[in-house]
């Protein structure tokens, strides 16, 4: 889906309740194409692990304007399966994507960048 707007429409769909009371879930997943713009953006969050930072950060269950308990696990999977063609990725469908390149596995000392204070520096 384009925008976390219609994700809280479809949660309102199917869970009841009014899409405001599902907007900052969905938010909380799509804030990350501000960092990259296109469907990339989902390998931040659009996973198994990111349902389950996402049901840490907003808790077990929200109660929607009905005043029913709506798992936030539900409305996370809910979310994840309309971006990703029907499925949850894990962690790992995303980064074993990724071609590797060198700068990936080097290691350096940040020596150079960092100095020590001074005293007049304070």
């Amino acid at each position: 889906m384009t925008n976390a707007f219609y994700h809280a429409a479809s949660s309102a769909r199917h869970f009841g309740g009014k899409p405001e009371d599902y907007q900052k879930i969905h938010d909380w997943f799509d804030v990350t194409k501000s960092a990259y713009g296109d469907f990339r953006h989902r390998a931040l969050r659009h996973h198994s692990f990111g349902i389950f930072e996402c049901e840490k950060l907003f808790g077990v269950t929200i109660f929607n304007a009905d005043g029913h308990p709506v798992p936030v696990r539900n409305i996370a999977e809910q979310h994840v399966v309309e971006d990703c063609g029907g499925r949850i990725p894990s962690v790992e469908d995303w980064l074993g994507t990724i071609q590797p390149a060198i700068w990936m596995a080097r290691s350096t000392t940040t020596r150079h960048l960092t100095r020590r204070a001074r005293h007049e520096d304070f």
